[in-house]
């Protein structure tokens, strides 16, 4: 017995199609927003199934979820619904109500079968497209429940086989909306394919999109990952690189403060040791200075160990008076084999930086203990000029000279060849330059400039 229906044609035709676009509204929404879709082959692209991620999953994939199952299932009541009020007490009734539960049931099993297109999955599919079809055969009525059937078949199934099952049930839809009305309407002819059309456009381009999405934040993960590995091999060269700079910082100070200092120590007690039986009264002289050397070296080093400004600098009056009690202390310390005199050009027109003053102050260190080791020279001098964008700091001697070397070029014959180079580091650190002009037989001159508007490591 073929069910008939009354009323418009029409209106029939509009109230299936509503139903379903709600149901497609939730399909597409569940399948874009479950993130364990993946790409299969060249042309498939295989979405899991919500019901699968459930529990632990996002709340707005959980509750897309459900109301694209609530859509399905209120379809299906309202086509068993309206064919219990237009067909009471038919024979086939027992029939529609076995097979309603049945779609029911085997809907329900979906989730439980799992996500992915496994043999068992694509049974449970075929029986459930198999049972919806005799129900749509037996009452066309139930063709509204085809478009949540599209989507899970789309859902399933590779591109090709998920579009011939949407082909399949729209050839069922739009035979029984043709069965249901009263004459041939090519609205209900062309209605139903376009709607399967434009709903599996939309599924699709979703379902690109949201592999697309995947695949970018899987590439800024990447990315991430990389700025995070740069970012530490960074960190990591910045601290090699900042530990070569604190050892070539503290060999420099150790060279100009306690190297030096126990240089002269040595060649003073060992004088002292040569003349102890001829003249005690130079020896005994001899070992006081070298006890007075031992006191300063003594206060450098618990100054070096705090970080601290050098001692001369340390007691007041800046870097003129630095070098003034340096060049005394030179000439005092030679007894009369060397003289040192200090004179300072200019004014300054702002106290010169910590950095800038203890810098020149260990270079000209640095230097009178190179004239008193190795120049054999009698007097020697420290010129400090201030000019306005820059200071220099001049060390002159009357000794035996030498021939200069290009920077950065050391002799075969060289075995302490320290101080030279850790002098043009630290005129290199405040961006200055340091020059040395000798000649053997004409002294030598060693000149440091060092600007007063960039005083950091250019490098």
């Amino acid at each position: 017995m073929v069910e008939h229906r009354s009323g418009s044609p029409d209106a029939e035709s509009a109230e299936a199609e509503a139903p379903g676009a709600a149901g497609s509204t939730a399909e597409a929404g569940a399948a874009v927003s479950d993130p364990d879709a993946r790409v299969a082959g060249a042309d498939q692209v295989a979405v899991s199934d919500p019901d699968a991620r459930v529990a632990g999953a996002d709340p707005d994939a959980r509750w897309l979820a459900l109301l694209m199952h609530a859509a399905f299932f209120l379809l299906l009541g309202a086509s068993l619904t309206r064919f219990l009020m237009r067909h009471p007490g038919e024979a086939r009734t027992p029939w529609i109500i076995a097979l309603s539960i049945t779609l029911a049931v085997l809907y329900l099993l979906g989730p439980v079968l799992g996500s992915r297109p496994t043999p068992r999955r694509l049974t449970w599919l075929g029986v459930l497209v198999v049972v919806w079809m005799v129900l749509v055969v037996l009452a066309p009525s139930f063709a509204w429940c085809a478009v949540p059937l599209f989507y899970t078949g789309l859902r399933i199934l590779p591109p090709r086989a998920a579009l011939a099952l949407v082909a399949l049930l729209t050839v069922f839809v739009v035979a029984a909306q043709l069965r249901l009305a009263d004459g041939f309407d090519p609205n209900l002819v062309l209605a139903p394919p376009a709607v399967a059309a434009v709903a599996t456009a939309v599924f699709v381009h979703m379902q690109r999109q949201a592999v697309r999405q995947r695949e970018l934040a899987a590439r800024q993960g990447e990315l991430i990952d990389d700025l995070l590995r740069t970012r530490r091999e960074l960190a990591a060269t910045e601290r090699r690189e900042g530990t070569l700079a604190e050892r070539q910082r503290l060999s420099m100070e150790i060279h100009d403060t306690l190297a030096q200092g126990l240089s002269s120590q040595q060649m003073l007690l060992q004088a002292a040791d040569r003349t102890w039986s001829a003249d005690p009264d130079a020896a005994r002289r001899h070992v006081r200075t070298a006890t007075g050397i031992a006191e300063r070296n003594l206060a450098e080093a618990r100054r070096f160990v705090h970080d601290l400004a050098p001692a001369d600098l340390a007691e007041g009056g800046g870097l003129e008076a630095a070098l003034h009690a340096l060049a005394a202390r030179e000439s005092a310390q030679a007894e009369g084999a060397l003289t040192v005199h200090c004179h300072v050009e200019g004014t300054p027109h702002a106290p010169l930086p910590d950095r800038v003053q203890s810098a020149l102050l260990r270079i000209a260190q640095g230097a009178l203990a190179n004239v008193r080791e190795h120049s054999g020279a009698t007097a020697a001098g420290l010129t400090l000029t201030h000019l306005d964008d820059r200071v220099v700091l001049d060390i002159g001697d009357n000794g035996r000279g030498f021939t200069a070397e290009p920077e950065g070029v050391r002799g075969a014959r060289t075995v302490r060849g320290h101080g030279l180079p850790a002098m043009r580091a630290r005129v290199r650190q405040l961006g200055g330059t340091l020059t040395i002009e000798s000649a053997p037989g004409e002294g030598t001159v060693l000149s440091a400039e060092v600007p007063l508007t960039t005083t950091e490591d250019p490098t």
